[in-house]
Formats: structure tokens, sequence, C-alpha cells
């Protein structure tokens, strides 16, 4: 911004001056009226100069004037109208020391080095006004204290730009970190979940075995308690002999002095009591098998062996039937022990070939199935005769309802502490086993039952104390899993383990004398001996 011309100067201040308007209009609005008194050195000096101007001025300077006065005008409305923009605009009012106000209107700070400043303004003659004006130095602006405020939040701004952007990549990098242990907690997670999951499963696994054990050891908790109530039995019983014993010990120092009659009745009595208690004691329910004993290999890998469990005392010999069909012979070991180590035998030859594995020896006689027909033989092994024939009608024969492992098993007799048994299965009763409980002597059927189980899913079976057991299969991996109690016509799947050691089984029979097993295993005779549980009742003896 450039200063005004110099026209005069008073009081060390300078003055510019401009031309009024020629039709008598006032002065503008930024120059101070003319009766405003700025001291009187100001107001002499005001009046010297315009009388010298009136004297003097010539046309060049009224230009120049002109020129002045436009200049201050604009000057002025700057020095008002800029600062009011920015906001730093005000108004100072001051006392002279001639007791008349001052007025300067300027820019912040009121350094005249600082700001337009218009000290006075006079109009002569021919209406011209003459103003006097203060310009600012020109590097004002480098002053100015909110430029440099403005600067200074310039600086402020950018250093917080820099610290925001520095902010910004820790918070990126951050951010990474997060989301990288966001994904490792996430990993974490499911691994605690997979763990948790797994220890759930198999405490439930645990948890079931447990129960599947106490559903087994339920129904003992009453045969227990039967137990007991036997044991007192045997107490009582022990007691009464012991009574007895010293009763007869008393008799033999003095004969005569009880009856007789009496004694031997009491005698005869606890003897049949402890006899119908050994025969109680030989029926129980099947718990285990023990793992087999090999006792001859021999022949193919099919046929049978057994002994008479209604022998006399001494009795022990063993027959022996090689095959499931097409074959007459039956050999006789005189004892096991001749079975075991020599090949001495006796044969006997039937009337009729065998059909299947199924054959017993009972009380002297063997009763076996006819080939290709159901019926069934009983034939006397010392005077090698027929003495019965009987057919078991509707059941099926020649491989029409076998066991799983085939050979014409159709028809099964069985023997056990109740007597002969026929296993089979009929048309009628949908190939499903059928239990029929035979007259030794006449073959006639006494009683019949017919099971829900398929006979050609059954490997074998056998019957002890009236319940028939059936195997899962024949070969491999085998166990008892069916139960069915003719004494009470009902099933229940059972789990008895079986050892089949040589892998295919085609005959297994129970003995009650023995109280075991026979089998012949894939040309393997054997013998397995069995746990039964024994339940006696007080009310029976």
């Amino acid at each position: 911004m450039a200063r005004a011309h110099r026209v005069a100067e008073t009081g060390g201040r300078r003055r510019a001056e401009g031309a009024g308007d020629a039709a008598g209009r006032p002065c503008p609005p930024w120059c101070p009226p003319p009766e405003t008194a700025w001291g009187a050195g100001a107001s002499a000096g005001a009046a010297r100069a315009q009388e010298a101007t009136r004297g003097a001025m010539s046309v060049p300077l009224l230009k120049i004037g002109v020129v002045l006065s436009t200049m201050a005008m604009i000057t002025n409305w700057m020095s008002q109208t800029l600062p009011s923009l920015v906001g730093l605009n005000t108004t100072r009012l001051s006392a002279a020391s001639g007791g008349t106000l001052d007025r300067s209107t300027g820019v912040l700070p009121t350094n005249p080095e600082e700001s337009w400043q218009v000290y006075s303004s006079a109009q002569d003659s021919e209406g011209r006004c003459i103003c006097t004006v203060v310009a600012p130095q020109q590097t004002m602006c480098s002053r100015d204290a909110r430029t440099k405020q403005l600067r200074q939040l310039l600086e402020k701004v950018q250093n917080m730009s820099q610290s925001i952007e520095v902010l910004d990549r820790r918070t990126q990098r951050d951010l990474q970190y997060v989301e990288k242990m966001e994904n490792q907690m996430k990993g974490l997670e499911s691994k605690f979940k997979q763990v948790e999951e797994s220890h759930k499963q198999h405490l439930a696994r645990q948890f079931k075995a447990i129960k599947a054990k106490m559903d087994e050891l339920r129904p003992l908790i009453p045969v227990l308690e039967e137990y007991k109530a036997d044991a007192k039995l045997v107490l009582q019983f022990k007691e009464e002999v012991q009574n007895l014993t010293s009763v007869l010990n008393e008799l033999q120092e003095e004969i005569g002095a009880y009856d007789y009659d009496e004694l031997q009745s009491r005698v005869s009595n606890l003897e049949e009591r402890l006899r119908a208690c050994m025969q109680k004691l030989a029926c129980g329910k099947l718990t285990g098998i023990s793992d087999p004993v090999t006792v001859k290999t021999s022949g193919s890998r099919f046929g049978s062996w057994m002994t008479d469990p209604l022998a006399p005392e001494g009795d022990n010999r063993v027959w022996y039937m090689d095959g499931y069909h097409n074959n007459r012979f039956v050999r006789e070991y005189k004892s096991m022990v001749d079975f075991m180590n020599t090949d001495n035998f006796t044969s006997h030859r039937l009337p009729h070939p065998w059909s299947g594995t199924g054959q017993v020896v009972y009380n002297g006689s063997i009763y076996f199935n006819k080939f290709q027909s159901h019926i069934i033989i009983r034939f006397d092994l010392k005077t090698e005769t027929i003495l019965k024939t009987r057919s078991l009608d509707y059941a099926g024969y020649n491989n029409m309802y076998h066991y799983a492992w085939g050979g014409h098993s159709d028809i099964d007799l069985m023997v056990d502490e109740n007597g002969l048994w026929a296993v089979y299965a009929t048309n009628q009763n949908a190939g499903n086993i059928v239990i029929s409980k035979l007259d030794p002597v006449s073959l006639q059927i006494l009683q019949t039952w017919n099971t829900s189980y398929p006979k050609r899913s059954a490997g074998e079976a056998f019957i002890i104390c009236g319940t028939l057991y059936v195997t899962n299969g024949y070969s491999g991996g085998t166990k008892v899993h069916y139960a069915y109690q003719t004494n009470a016509s009902t099933y229940e799947y059972i789990d008895i383990p079986f050892q089949n050691k040589y892998s295919h089984i085609s005959m297994l029979d129970y003995n009650p004398k023995d109280r075991a097993l026979y089998a012949w295993n894939n040309g393997h005779q054997t013998l397995y001996n069995v746990t039964l549980f024994h339940v006696i009742r007080s009310d029976e003896l």
C-alpha cells in the first residue's frame, strides 16, 4: 500500500489534501468534521495551510488534491471495512488537552505506524475537504497479531496432522495385531470347544458303560438276597445233622431210649430234603462260559461227540459221530482217557443214516434225525435195535430251516436237567425257532413253545435248566446273545462271550452231568465249563 503525497505538515504529522465536492456537498464520512479540535498546534497549522493554499494553489495541484482525496477515501473505507470482516474493528475516542474529543478510526494496534489514521479535516472556501491521513508501514501485515496467531495455528494444525498420521500408522499396526490375536483367540476357542465336547463324549461313554454294568448287576440283587436265605437254610441243615449225630451217639449208649421208627423217619426226611437241595443246585442261570479245552483233534470239519448224562456210576463211555449226513457208524470209546490217547473204539451201525449234528445219547439210547426227513429215531445201543420212531409234524428238514452254517441242521436234539428236547422251525412259525419237550420213551411232544428268533440266523443252540441259549454265529467272533425261558415263556437278549478258538462250530450241546458244553469246532473236539447262578427257595424244599 502506497502512502499519500504530502501537501502540508503540521505538528510532526503528515497531511494529505483532497478536493471537496464543488456542488457544496459535505465531506465524505471517513473525514472528521471540521469542528473537531486536534489540539492548538494542529489548528494553527491547519489555518496557515489553508491561507497558503488559497493564494498559491494552481490547477495541477488541484488535480493532485483530487487524487489524494480519492485515495484517502478508499484508504479510510478499507481501514473501516476490512477489520470488520476479520473481526478486528475498533473505534477509539480520546479527549485532547483542550477538552475536545479526538476521534480516530483504524485497525488494531493503534500505533500510527501499524494502521491508517485520519487526524483532521477542513474545508476551504471552495468547498474542498482537506484531511490529514497517516498511512501504516509496509510491513504491517507481517507484524499483525492475528496473522501471527494464524501462522502459529497453521503450524499447530500441521503438527497435529503429522501426529495424526503417526497415530494412524500405529493404529493400523495395532489393528493388524488385534486381528491376528482375534484369529488366535477364535482358534483357541474352537480347540477348547473340541476338548470340552470330546471330554463330554468321553464322560458320556463312561457313563453309558457304567450304566450298562449297573443294568447287568441289578438283576443279581434279588439273587444275592436269596443266597442269604439259602445260607441260613444250609446252617439249619447243619444244625439238624449235628443234632442227629448227637442223638445217634446217645442212642448207641442207651439203646431203646428213643423210638427207632421216629428217628428213622427224621433221617429219611432229612435225606430227601438234601437230595432236593442238590438237585436245585444243578440248575441256574447261565452267566459265563470258560475258555475251551481241546480234548482231541480228529475227523472232518463237521461232526458230534457226547457222553450219556444218565449213565450209571463208572460208565464213562464216549460216543463219536463224524460228518453230518450219509453216515451210519457210531464209535464207542471206553473212557475219556481212551478217546484222548488211543484209537481203540467199538463201532455201531445205525439202521438209517443221520442228518445234521444234533444227535444225543440219553439213558443208553441214541436219538437222531433220519436223513432227509422229519422223523426222530430212538436206537438202543446195547441191543442195537430201534425202540421208537416219531415224526415232528410241520418241522422243516433237508436244509429248509438249518442253522447259519448249514449242514442239514434242521432238527437239533438236546438234553438237560429236565429231560429230552427238540429244537427246529416250521412254516407256521415263519421259520422261527420252535422248542418242544419230548417224552424220552415214546417221543411224544409234551409241550411246545414258539419263539420269534429266526433259526437261520442262529449259529448254534443249547438248553440248560429249561432255558434255550442261542449264539449269534458260528465263525469268528461269537457270543451267546439270546435266551428263551420255557418256564416263564419269556426271552431276553444277553451278552455272554464265547471263545470260538477254531472259527467253525458245527455242534454245541450241554451235558447236565458234567455241567459242561461239548463242541465240535473245525475238526477239534473241545469242552467248555459253564457258570450258573443257583436260586433256591425254602418253600421248594
